[in-house]
């Protein structure tokens, strides 16, 4: 991220203009790494965000909303013990460190000094959030860190705040590096690796912007120094902007009138969509880990069954051995012999039966029965055990392509209870436990389905196994054509017909839509069948998703969403 020395700057120079001399009314901690301050100040309620993950980290104001957990961590009671109440003094930064400094008074009189102070160091993995009192000693810190274990200084409560250094200087001093210049390397490597506050995004944007090229050469290096001095000047007169760059953002002069705040609102939006795009992607992962561990313990009972199937081959045979014992008792020497070969009367061939010595022929043939009746019966049992694992099987392998399909955190709650529904009481609180920081939402409201207009008529696609049930046995009406990809995981699609004859040019059409909404969206040529939806049925007892349906046509089209 590009959330360096000249973006907090920014930040904080957007932030004198609204709240100094702001009450703070309210302390949260949504997070193991974010503080919320609650801010009143000129008639007006802000929210400052301080983040010190090591992939976030960034202080800014903004608007969303988050959940806090029940019990208040103790770091965020510790920070509403000390400042609940205080005004903020000042907001400042060290040069261009991205060190951000909140001095913090305790009452309204001009002459009381600030008596606390709130540090916040956002440098990548060492971020942190610490809280001195008037004499610079740590009250206490998010993260604690000691010399003992190898860090530099002490962030520890009770001891003295030490500002972190650096081997980098200020642009301002740039004249002073022009003997280490090595022509020919990268400019904005040299600008990021010697001058403090600068990050290698900013320069290359410079660059792009000056019209030079990525080299270090004098004249491009006295042309780049001198236009960040220009960046840092018009930050003091709050004339720059955020602006998207490279996958990333950076900072620029502000050409035109700029809206109020602007940079910290780039940041929220910008830092709420990260967030909730890792948000979505951790919850995801977290699902697809449940489901996969669920898969594989069924996987293993099938292999066992696979293998008492495989014994179960032998129960004809064993039969056969017990019928000729018997038939030719007569036959077998009373004497104890380990095998006897008799004459199979179906085709007229020899068979060598093993028989135990140490007891009768007729005992063996007994013995050969009851063979063959326990694996009769363990076949018949374990056949239907296999039918039903199967199912269970084809039933997570469909969770596991909405997951894959899934596009939002609302999409992922959906499977999440959907889950919760198919599994018993005991399953469903070990998902819990699994599946972390996720609340149950009872009574919840299935969300809306993916609506498309083709040819006038309206197409419903599910996102998930229970919303497939609620299209095609709720909403669909009975005369509406249903359409599924053949024998392959994927949405139930409801073409609603309103009592109109479609084309086959629209049924076409919808047909290129199931077959995207499923796992055959990358195939060239998809089979889809379809039917009215009085020829779905669902099976008693059947998972959310799974039916049966007859009459059904098919066609084979090339699956596509923009029709």
């Amino acid at each position: 991220m590009a959330f360096d020395g000249l973006v907090l700057n920014a930040v904080v120079s957007e932030l004198k203009t609204c709240l100094i001399n702001g009450k703070i009314q309210k302390i949260y901690q949504p997070s193991s790494d974010e503080v919320l301050l609650s801010i009143y100040a000129n008639n007006l309620s802000y929210a400052l965000s301080l983040n010190v993950s090591s992939n976030f980290y960034s202080a800014y104001l903004t608007t969303s909303k988050k959940e806090n957990p029940l019990v208040a961590p103790n770091f965020c009671m510790l920070l509403r013990k000390h400042l609940m109440g205080c005004k903020i003094a000042n907001i400042s930064t060290i040069n261009q460190e991205r060190i951000l400094i909140i001095d913090l008074a305790e009452s309204d009189d001009e002459y009381n000094s600030a008596a606390k102070r709130l540090i916040v160091e956002l440098m990548g993995k060492y971020s942190n959030i610490l809280l001195l009192n008037e004499d610079g000693i740590i009250i206490d810190s998010l993260k604690h860190f000691s010399t003992f274990d190898g860090a530099n200084r002490d962030v520890l409560p009770r001891a003295q705040y030490i500002f972190p250094t650096s081997n980098k200087i200020s642009v301002s001093d740039y004249k002073s590096l022009e003997y280490r210049l090595k022509e020919g390397g990268s400019l904005s490597n040299f600008f990021a690796e010697n001058f403090t506050g600068i990050s290698k995004t900013f320069v290359i944007n410079a660059i792009n912007h000056l019209n030079i090229d990525d080299i270090l050469t004098l004249d491009n290096y006295n042309t780049t120094a001198k236009y960040i001095l220009e960046v840092q000047n018009e930050i003091i007169n709050n004339n720059v902007e955020l602006i998207n760059f490279e996958n990333d953002y950076t900072l620029q002069i502000c050409k035109s009138l700029k809206e109020p705040l602007q940079v910290n609102l780039f940041l929220d939006d910008y830092y709420t969509s990260k967030q909730q795009q890792e948000q979505f992607l951790s919850y995801r992962n977290q699902l697809l880990q449940f489901i996969s561990a669920k898969l594989k313990k069924i996987s293993k009972k099938l292999s066992g069954i696979d293998d008492k199937l495989k014994e179960c081959e032998n129960l004809d045979k064993y039969k056969l051995y017990g019928e000729l014992i018997t038939n030719f008792l007569y036959q077998i020497p009373k004497e104890h012999i380990s095998h006897i070969e008799l004459t199979n009367y179906y085709n007229n061939e020899l068979v060598d039966i093993p028989l135990d010595i140490t007891i009768s022929p007729s005992d063996n043939a007994k013995k050969y029965f009851k063979k063959y009746h326990k694996l009769k019966n363990t076949f018949l049992v374990v056949q239907e055990q296999k039918i039903e694992l199967e199912k269970e099987i084809n039933y997570l392998e469909s969770i596991v392509y909405e997951i894959q399909a899934s596009k939002s955190i609302n999409d992922l709650d959906e499977i999440y209870d959907e889950i919760q529904d198919s599994f018993s009481s005991t399953q469903k609180q070990t998902s819990k436990k699994q599946i972390k920081n996720k609340k149950a939402k009872k009574g919840k409201e299935l969300i809306d389905p993916i609506v498309y207009q083709i040819d006038g008529f309206k197409v419903l696609v599910g996102k998930n196994n229970k919303q497939n049930d609620e299209l095609t046995f709720k909403i669909a009406n009975k005369e509406d054509i249903w359409f599924h990809v053949k024998d392959i995981h994927g949405s139930h699609v409801i073409l609603t017909t309103n009592n109109l004859v479609p084309s086959q040019e629209t049924i076409n059409k919808c047909a290129a839509i199931a077959a995207y909404h499923s796992k055959a969206m990358q195939s060239s040529n998809t089979q889809v069948d379809y039917t009215l939806v009085k020829n779905v049925k669902k099976p008693k007892g059947a998972n959310h998703g799974m039916v049966t349906y007859t009459n059904q046509k098919t066609v084979i089209v090339k699956p596509d969403k923009n029709l």
